[in-house]
């Protein structure tokens, strides 16, 4: 007795502590990142979106897209008669995105074709996909592939005649307008020459975010299929992927980056926080007016154009450095294809050697320019590296070689700056000294100035001395413990290597901490997190001395054969000591694992509800009542009932006998085996997201239940019920009726909707339902009260009276009436459960539907409508059944064996593929509804 009172209480709080955990993870997720550094982009005139006339043939076959031409001020008047002479660029909005989207773009392009007096400047157009939910739902990106298509033959259209007309066009795409621009290649009737580079803003190449129709899946299946097979054809298309960061928790940046392919050398994929002058995370939204990252695109589009032909380039090895250049390693000068490798130097200049390992240098107002020389033949049996820090962060060259030289002083050198590279407060460049033997000297040019105060720094060191090994946290020390390393010797750059860190399912905060010998002026401390295998450093600005805190996870787990270790890069003030410590984040643990798996969590939920449903049908057979749900679910949701039967499963499948009989069948790949390959902690992985199923589930039920509940209040409150439903047949001539508008309702206009709608019906009527037992245990409640108070007050009177057996024999009726409506209550709210996910996955198609009613009433295709025809059938049953009917059935048997296959299926086969969900809540549904009629 007191192990059956315990048992809710710690249920609730095991189940509630699960819940939290979710919730955490979310926080993090959600809320818990770095803030926006992104400058805003302003226009200094007012935007004009000019609508491209389209042929009448593309208006009727795409009725609800546009074409825009973006313009300000002079140059929208200009081109209001269509005469172009400039480089086409299409903006391509993503999902529920606005063609008004381009103006950030159009408007620095415009900004620096003036700057540049007009010799080159860019016509950038913008297609309105009408806001279209294609994330959620793919039906329709097909249409908008095609749709761009036509979009950019009638561009090119409009430059014709032109003595350097072009024959390509570059795209730009957000979101899901990266997909659809990929997506172009697998056309039959497209040419490839037709777009020559390809920019992609938080674009998911991999595979969809949330997967909830096959035309999703099937579309990126198909994208990423060709774009493998048919290498030669993307060969000449230079792609640029940019991902947001952890900023973007809409599309996590491991979903953002090119799927890998040895042949794709004109690829490139970078995550916004590792480009140089821009250094920050972007959320889903400002990605496409961040001013820094737009500064960089637009600054790479006037660096691909060609000068002869006045048009982007057709060299893509060109086009492959200039991305490089403005998105990896910038070396603070501008773009040059060619660079002389060779400088001249002037010998009348003042020449300084200096034969320190260290030296520093503060210059302002410098009336002459100066060159600091470093004879390298001294230091190159001592020190294996030279590094050299320059605060002057304009684009002129500043670090020379000179090679063969016998004198202190040399007149061409080799320009080495463009081995430097960008950082927020100073250019740096590390050269191994064994890479240049021919060298003798380094020199460094001090040029004049004139107020304004910078510094140039360089010191001569041994790698090993600057690199330190700092081995991380177990994933779970849970933050009780940690590792730290303190780096005595002063210098300018420390190299710390976190061992064993390469699962994105880690995640760590790294304290720095900077004690400094003096307190003179000095230039603030930058910390880069290098992650060698992907671009994906982030940097860190710190004043010194502080304490800094630094967020270590990854957004792509570190590759198989890959030896590398990611590095913490500490870029310091020469007198400062820094103490480094590294201690594992269990909440950014959790966000790591909602970050990667959120979107499964689903599958897990509906998995726990199928065992629990499972449990009641037991229930059923063994007590001859239905448990209740919460109950139920306390006792059936156990993860050594599905997890290790799904890890069988993925064992045989490796052994070639079961797998042709897989393969025989026409079954689908495990999912499980899928993520398992890409990840060898995903079986743990699974295991915990079942337990947070459990949790959800749990307290999903109690809101539902307490909804139901309130519910009824008011329906009592508003409309007291006569009673219980006295119609006992399942079939009547009314509800065939319902059955077959609502069948004819999903066939002619969209499924969800009939879903919904069928819902919301049952919804309804087990509140009447519920609000009638409420009504009938107030009533019975009362009889009891007047029977006590009657046999109070015939005392020494027979008990045998007329009255009194009456009214005691007429209360166990009811009683059981009542009981028999719980046990059916308690049957219909699991059901409701089930219902209430397959309405939720179900919401996308129909918030489609009704965005686009004005151009189609009938949703097509239409991922929902199978289900909702089987579905109205089965449900139009369920409403009107109770547990006696199932009792009775022969198929209860079987029935109550179900769920579990079910529910182990569910785990195994759909995480990827969301959308299989109601597919498998349906099969039991439809034996459930069976039991009621066999």
């Amino acid at each position: 007795m007191g192990r059956e009172g315990m048992f809710p209480g710690a249920a609730a709080v095991l189940y509630g502590a699960l819940a939290a955990l979710v919730l955490l993870g979310v926080r993090d997720v959600l809320f818990l990142y770095e803030e926006n550094r992104c400058s805003m982009t302003y226009m200094f005139e007012y935007p004009e979106y000019l609508k491209i006339k389209l042929p009448r043939k593309i208006l009727r076959h795409y009725p609800a897209y546009e074409l825009y031409l973006y313009g300000e001020g002079s140059y929208a008047e200009e081109n209001r008669n269509l005469v172009l002479t400039g480089i086409p660029v299409l903006f391509l909005p993503g999902n529920a995105g606005s063609y008004k989207q381009v103006r950030s773009l159009g408007s620095i392009a415009l900004r620096k074709a003036e700057d540049l007096d007009f010799k080159y400047h860019f016509d950038v157009f913008s297609v309105n996909f009408n806001e279209e939910l294609v994330a959620l739902y793919g039906g329709s990106l097909q249409r908008q592939t095609r749709f761009v298509h036509e979009c950019i033959k009638v561009i090119l259209k409009l430059y014709k005649g032109q003595g350097s007309a072009p024959s390509s066009v570059a795209i730009v795409g957000h979101s899901m307008g990266g997909l659809v621009a990929r997506a172009l290649l697998t056309l039959k009737n497209f040419k490839a020459e037709l777009i020559n580079v390809l920019v992609t803003q938080a674009t998911p190449h991999n595979a969809p975010v949330m997967p909830l129709d096959q035309y999703l899946t099937d579309f990126y299946t198909a994208v990423n299929h060709h774009w493998s097979l048919k290498a030669q054809d993307v060969a000449n298309l230079t792609t640029l992927s940019v991902a947001g960061g952890f900023r973007d928790y809409q599309v996590r940046s491991g979903l953002a980056l090119l799927p890998r392919s040895d042949q794709q050398s004109s690829a490139l994929s970078v995550v916004s926080s590792e480009v140089p002058r821009v250094w920050a995370s972007t959320d889903h939204l400002s990605i496409v007016w961040c001013k820094e990252l737009i500064l960089a695109t637009v600054r790479a589009f006037f660096d691909l154009i060609d000068e002869n032909t006045k048009q982007i380039t057709q060299d893509p090895q060109k086009r492959m450095l200039v991305l490089n250049h403005h998105f990896l390693k910038h070396p603070a000068k501008f773009f040059e294809e060619r660079p002389q490798p060779v400088a001249e130097l002037t010998g009348a200049l003042t020449w300084i050697t200096i034969k320190a390992s260290k030296w520093s240098y503060t210059a302002y107002n410098e009336s002459d320019g100066k060159y600091f020389t470093f004879p390298l033949s001294s230091h190159r049996k001592s020190y294996s590296h030279v590094h050299c820090q320059n605060s002057m962060l304009d684009t002129n060259s500043w670090i020379y070689g000179c090679v063969n030289s016998s004198s202190s002083m040399c007149l061409q050198g080799v320009d080495l700056s463009w081995k430097a590279e960008l950082l927020p407060t100073v250019k740096a460049v590390t050269l191994k000294l064994q890479d240049y033997p021919s060298l003798t000297h380094l020199v460094l040019h001090v040029p004049a100035v004139n107020g304004n105060k910078f510094t140039l720094d360089c010191e001569f060191f041994n790698e090993a001395s600057r690199t330190v090994q700092l081995p991380v946290t177990h994933l779970f020390s849970f933050g009780f413990s940690s590792s730290k390393i303190v780096l005595n010797s002063t210098g300018l750059i420390h190299n710390v290597q976190l061992q064993h860190f390469g699962q994105i399912y880690q995640a760590f905060k790294l304290y720095v901490e900077s004690h400094c010998q003096s307190f003179k002026e000095r230039k603030p401390s930058v910390y880069r997190l290098h992650i060698p295998w992907s671009h994906e450093d982030s940097l860190t600005l710190s004043q010194v001395p502080s304490s800094t805190e630094i967020s270590a996870k990854l957004h792509v787990a570190q590759p198989e054969n890959d030896t590398t270790v990611p590095v913490l890069n500490i870029y310091s003030s020469s007198d400062c000591q820094y103490e480094v410590t590294i201690r594992t984040s269990f909440l950014q643990v959790l966000g790591q694992v909602i970050r990667f798996h959120g979107g499964t969590l689903p599958v897990y939920i509906i998995s726990n509800i199928l065992l629990a449903y499972g449990r009641q049908l037991k229930s059923l057979i063994s007590t001859g009542q239905c448990s209740d749900f919460v109950l139920a679910l306390t006792k059936a949701s156990k993860p050594y009932k599905v997890e290790p039967l799904v890890n069988i499963v993925k064992f045989l499948l490796g052994l070639n006998w079961f797998k042709g009989i897989w393969d025989a069948l026409f079954l689908p790949e495990l999912d499980a085996v899928t993520l398992s390959r890409q990840d060898v902690w995903f079986p743990f992985v699974s295991l915990i997201l079942f337990m947070f199923g459990s949790g959800i589930a749990y307290w999903g039920g109690i809101l539902l239940d307490s909804s139901i509940r309130l519910l009824s209040s008011l329906w009592v409150a508003l409309i007291r019920p006569s009673g219980f439903p006295t119609d006992d047949k399942l079939i009547t001539q009314r509800r065939l009726c319902i059955a077959a508008f609502m069948i004819f309702l999903s066939w002619t206009t969209c499924g969800a909707l009939a879903i919904v709608i069928t819902y919301f019906h049952y919804v309804f009527k087990v509140i009447k339902l519920h609000s009638s037992v409420r009504t009938e245990l107030s009533v019975l409640n009362t009889h009891s009260e007047q029977i006590s108070n009657y046999s109070h007050k015939e005392t020494g009177k027979s008990c045998g009276s007329m009255g009194g057996v009456s009214e005691a024999t007429k209360l166990p009726v009811s009683s059981t009436a009542v009981d028999r409506i719980v046990d059916s209550l308690k049957m219909h709210f699991t059901v409701l459960n089930l219902l209430t996910w397959i309405v939720l996955l179900s919401c996308p198609s129909l918030i489609y539907w009704l965005k686009n009613l004005r151009y189609h009433i009938k949703l097509d295709p239409d991922p929902c409508r199978p289900v909702a025809l089987i579905l109205v059938i089965i449900v139009g049953i369920l409403i009107n059944t109770s547990t006696t009917k199932i009792k009775s059935s022969r198929l209860l048997k079987i029935a109550v064996y179900l769920p579990l296959p079910l529910s182990v299926a569910v785990v195994a086969l759909a995480p990827m593929h969301l959308y299989r969900i109601p597919h498998f809540v349906t099969i039991p549904l439809s034996l459930h509804a069976l039991c009621c009629i066999v």
